[in-house]
């Protein structure tokens, strides 16, 4: 019995891929069924039967190195390269990333002080003019240093709910949209609160927005997925959470643009991606109607949120 590369499940018979080396299931053992690297290697850049001529006929030397660079890079991204340990692991990528940064606040308050700590992970729009544009991306991770609850309760949901955007879509088109509709939701707080009169000094930080795309997007492709909250321990289905969240989130826009120092116009904008992107959006697997108790797994009990 071995566990299929491409959705977890174990085969009792399972196939392995001549081109990329990996172990599949039924479903998956065909390459277009687990997007597999030898796809596009018409030339086989790969060197499995290079002759040693270069076959790059228009594009020259150039042309045959461009061409070789792009297959390298395919095949250490796909499933048996280097970078193959991160498909359909990237929900946990990111749950590590929000825990090492969230470490790293520490280290930078301590050592350097406060206002490094603001340099390097908070988006606001006094950073951007200085030219600290990586705070885009480093504010996703980023939380609250002051309020643990702020990452517990992302990591909670990204676990529950990401795992199974991430099957529906794959790995690289659910990183692409993590991170996209984390910096948007970002950079629509900042403008919103420009508009609203706030100093080029605020900020925000968190994966909240991105956390939100990700409730949008199951609201579009399965709104019958039931989740058992915490408080109160109720059954409801996500759309109807996703409703209440984005009821709050226009509320705090209209009243204050940070209600209780909640960025609601970063909510509110992930979650508008979120819903978008999953009216076009096509799907390799469907999405269950309960979350099961191992993070987004199929059957068991419902996972909390």
């Amino acid at each position: 019995m071995a566990k299929c590369a491409e959705c977890g499940e174990y085969e009792n018979l399972p196939y392995q891929c001549r081109r990329c080396g990996q172990t599949f299931c039924a479903e998956h053992r065909l390459p277009e069924n687990h997007e597999c690297p030898g796809l596009g290697e018409w030339n086989d850049p790969g060197g499995v039967f290079d002759s040693g001529f270069d076959d790059g006929v228009e594009g020259g030397e150039s042309g045959g190195v461009g061409a070789r660079v792009k297959s390298r890079i395919d095949r250490e991204t796909g499933t048996g390269g280097i970078m193959g340990a991160f498909r359909g692991n990237m929900t946990y990528v990111f749950l590590a990333l929000m825990w090492i940064t969230f470490a790293a606040e520490f280290a930078v308050i301590f050592t350097l002080g406060g206002r490094t700590f603001t340099e390097l992970f908070v988006l606001s729009g006094a950073n951007l003019l200085q030219g600290n544009v990586w705070t885009v991306v480093t504010s996703v991770f980023a939380h609250s240093p002051n309020a643990f609850f702020h990452i517990a309760g992302n990591s909670i949901a990204l676990y529950f709910f990401g795992p199974l955007v991430e099957r529906y879509l794959g790995s690289k088109r659910f990183a692409g949209m993590f991170l996209v509709t984390g910096a948007v939701a970002g950079l629509a707080q900042i403008g919103t609160g420009l508009l609203l009169g706030s100093p080029l000094t605020s900020g925000v930080y968190g994966a909240s927005g991105a956390i939100m795309a990700v409730m949008g997007f199951l609201s579009v492709v399965n709104p019958n997925l039931k989740v058992m909250l915490l408080i109160p321990p109720i059954p409801l289905k996500i759309r109807t959470i996703t409703l209440l969240y984005a009821a709050l989130s226009v509320f705090g826009v209209f009243s204050a643009g940070t209600l209780g120092g909640i960025a609601h116009a970063a909510h509110l904008s992930g979650l508008v991606l979120g819903v978008l992107y999953a009216t076009v959006a096509d799907g390799r697997r469907g999405v269950p109607d309960q979350i099961g108790s191992g993070g987004g797994g199929l059957g068991g009990g419902r996972g909390p949120f």
